[in-house]
C-alpha cells in the first residue's frame, strides 16, 4: 500500500508540473532567440504559473509523508527525494518568489538585448572578441574591451536585488544564504567543495604563473609594451577564460569555411550517437535581438532538445558545438521510460562532463586529423601543439573559475560590499591580471551566469574533473579513446546517459568509472 500510495503522489506532481515546466522552458527559448517585452511577459506568467502551482503545501506534504512511511521502488522513491529537493524553495514567501520571476525575465532581456559600441558602431559579442583576437591597435582593443562590459552597468542594481531576493527565500527555508541553499539542492557538501576548489587551487597556482609569466613576455613584446603595462584589453577573452593564441599558430584557419555544423554531425555519428533530433529544432547563427551566448535546453524531457549558438566558422565556436551537443546527446540519450523527474542528469557537472569531453576535440590532434580532415602535411607536430593548447586552456580556466566561485561565495554573504573592488582584487589574485587604472564599474555583472546561473560554476571544473575521469574510463573500457570509437559512445550511452537522475551525482559517477570524484586525472592532463 505504502508503495501504491507514493506512486500516485509522483504521478500527481508529475501530471501538474510537466505541462507548466515545458510552457516555461518553451517561453525561455522564445525570449532568448527573440527578446521582446511579449516574450518577456510570456516568460514571467509561464514562471508564475509553475510558482503557483509548486506552493501546494498539501502535495508537499503528501511527498514528505511518502518518504517517512517507506517507499521499496527505488524510482519512485527516488522521483519523490528529487522533487521534495526542488519544491523546497516554494515553502518561502511568494512575493520574494515572484519578485525573483519577474526580475530574471527582466535581466534575460537586456542581456539579449544589450550591444556595446566600438568608434561609434554597435558591435555584437563575436566581433569584439574578433577585435581582441586580432587587432594590434591597443586603443581600439581597450574601446572593445570596454564595450564587451557595457551590459553590466545596465543589469547591476537589478543583479544585487536578485542576490537580496534569493537569499530571502534561502533564510525562509532554513539556509544561511542562496549560495548555501544552492548547493545543498545540488547534493554538493560544502565542505568538500571548498577541499576540491582549494586542492585545484594549490596545484594549478605555480604552473599558472609560469605560464602567465610567459604569455606576458610574449604579450608585452607584440604590443611592444612592458609585462607590467599589461591591462585586460591586451587579452583576447574580455574575461582571460580562455588561453589566447599569441605565441603559437591559430587553430581557426583549421575552420575557416567549414561547415561547423556538419562536422558536429560527423563527430556524433562515428560514435553511433544521432544529434539529428535537436539540430533540428536548434537555432544556430547570430542575429539581433538573439542571446548572444550558447546553450542547450531540454524543452519538454520527452526529446524535443534545442541548442542555441551563434555560429561564425572558428575553433572558439566548433568548440562550442562540439560541447552544446555534448549536452544534447545526453538529453536525447535519457531513458524515456524513467519517472518525468529523473529524465534529467543527476548534477549539472554530469552533463557539462559530457560537453566538456566533447568540447575538447577542437584542439585535439586526433579529432583534427580524422573528423575536421586536416591533412598529412599539416598533421606533423599538431599532437604537440594541440596538447599545449589544452594543457594552457585548463590551467586558464581553472583559475577564471576561481574567479566566479569565490566571487559568488563573498557575493551571497554580503551583497551589500563593494562588488566592484571585490571583483578586481580576485582577477588579480587568481588571474594575475592587472585592473584598469582608475576603473569604477560593476564589471562582475557582465558575466551572465552571475545573474541568471547563481551557484553554477563550480559545476563546471567539476565536469572538467569527472570528464577527464570519464575518458580514463573509456580507455580502460574500450581499449580506445573518444574519437570515431563506437564502443565509447556505447559506453557512455549505457553507463553515463540513460540512467539519468536514478542516483545521486556522485554515486552515479562512481557507477560509471568505478571512483567517485577526484581532481587527480584532470590535473595530470594539465600537467600538475
Amino acid at each position: 500500500m505504502p508503495d501504491r500510495a507514493a506512486s500516485k503522489v509522483l504521478t500527481a506532481w508529475t501530471e501538474r508540473l510537466e505541462p507548466l515546466h515545458t510552457e516555461s522552458s518553451l517561453a525561455w527559448w522564445a525570449l532568448n532567440t527573440d527578446a521582446s517585452p511579449e516574450h518577456t511577459d510570456r516568460l514571467r506568467r509561464a514562471r508564475a504559473a509553475l510558482e503557483a502551482a509548486c506552493e501546494d503545501a498539501e502535495g508537499y506534504e503528501r511527498i514528505v509523508r511518502s518518504l517517512d512511511e517507506g517507499v521499496a521502488d527505488p524510482l519512485v522513491r527516488r522521483g519523490l527525494e528529487v522533487l521534495a529537493r526542488d519544491l523546497r524553495r516554494y515553502r518561502a514567501p511568494r512575493d520574494a518568489r515572484l519578485a525573483i520571476v519577474e526580475l530574471e525575465a527582466s535581466v534575460n532581456e537586456r542581456y539579449a538585448t544589450t550591444r556595446g559600441q566600438v568608434r561609434g558602431v554597435v558591435r555584437g559579442d563575436n566581433e569584439l572578441v574578433e577585435i581582441l583576437k586580432r587587432s594590434d591597435d591597443v586603443s581600439l582593443r581597450e574601446e572593445a574591451w570596454r564595450a564587451s562590459k557595457a551590459v553590466g552597468a545596465v543589469v547591476a542594481d537589478d543583479v544585487r536585488a536578485l542576490v537580496r531576493l534569493r537569499n530571502e527565500v534561502a533564510r525562509a527555508v532554513g539556509f544561511p544564504d542562496h549560495y548555501a541553499f544552492a548547493l545543498a539542492g545540488q547534493d554538493v557538501d560544502p565542505a568538500w567543495l571548498d577541499d576540491f576548489l582549494e586542492r585545484v587551487d594549490r596545484a594549478t597556482d605555480a604552473p599558472f604563473s609560469a605560464y602567465k609569466a610567459a604569455l606576458d613576455a610574449r604579450l608585452a613584446a607584440r604590443f611592444k609594451t612592458t609585462p607590467d603595462a599589461l591591462r585586460p584589453w591586451h587579452y583576447e577573452d574580455p574575461f582571460f577564460q580562455e588561453a589566447p593564441e599569441t605565441g603559437r599558430p591559430s587553430f581557426d584557419r583549421f575552420f575557416a569555411d567549414r561547415d561547423v555544423v556538419s562536422l558536429t554531425t560527423r563527430t556524433y555519428d562515428a560514435l553511433g550517437l544521432d544529434i539529428r533530433p535537436a539540430l533540428a529544432n536548434s537555432d544556430l547563427l547570430p542575429r539581433a535581438g538573439k542571446c548572444q551566448h550558447a546553450f542547450c535546453s531540454h524543452i519538454d524531457r520527452r526529446g524535443d532538445v534545442r541548442v542555441l549558438c551563434n555560429n561564425v566558422p572558428n575553433e572558439r565556436w566548433m568548440g562550442t558545438m562540439l560541447h552544446e551537443f555534448g549536452h544534447a546527446i545526453y538529453d536525447l540519450e535519457i531513458d524515456r521510460t524513467l519517472p518525468w523527474a529523473l529524465r534529467r542528469p543527476p548534477h549539472m557537472s554530469s552533463t557539462e562532463a559530457i560537453a566538456m569531453l566533447f568540447g575538447r576535440l577542437s584542439k585535439d590532434g586526433t579529432w583534427l586529423t580524422k573528423v575536421a580532415g586536416v591533412p598529412a602535411s599539416e598533421a606533423e607536430g599538431l599532437a604537440a601543439l594541440a596538447a599545449a593548447a589544452f594543457r594552457e586552456g585548463m590551467l586558464v580556466f581553472a583559475r577564471w573559475v576561481l574567479v566566479m566561485t569565490r566571487f559568488e561565495r563573498a557575493l551571497y554573504r554580503d551583497p551589500e560590499q563593494d562588488l566592484d573592488t571585490l571583483w578586481w582584487d580576485l582577477v588579480e589574485r587568481y588571474q594575475r591580471v592587472r585592473r584598469p587604472d582608475g576603473r569604477r564599474a560593476p564589471d562582475w555583472a557582465a558575466k551572465i551566469h552571475v545573474a541568471t546561473a547563481p551557484v553554477y560554476y563550480h559545476s563546471y571544473l567539476m565536469g572538467e574533473c569527472t570528464a577527464s575521469q570519464l575518458a580514463r574510463a573509456i580507455e580502460k573500457s574500450t581499449g580506445g579513446g573518444l574519437v570515431g570509437n563506437g564502443r565509447a559512445g556505447a559506453f557512455l550511452s549505457r553507463q553515463f546517459f540513460r540512467p539519468g537522475a536514478t542516483r545521486s551525482w556522485d554515486e552515479h559517477l562512481a557507477q560509471a568509472t568505478g571512483a567517485r570524484l577526484d581532481p587527480a586525472a584532470f590535473l595530470a592532463e594539465v600537467g600538475v
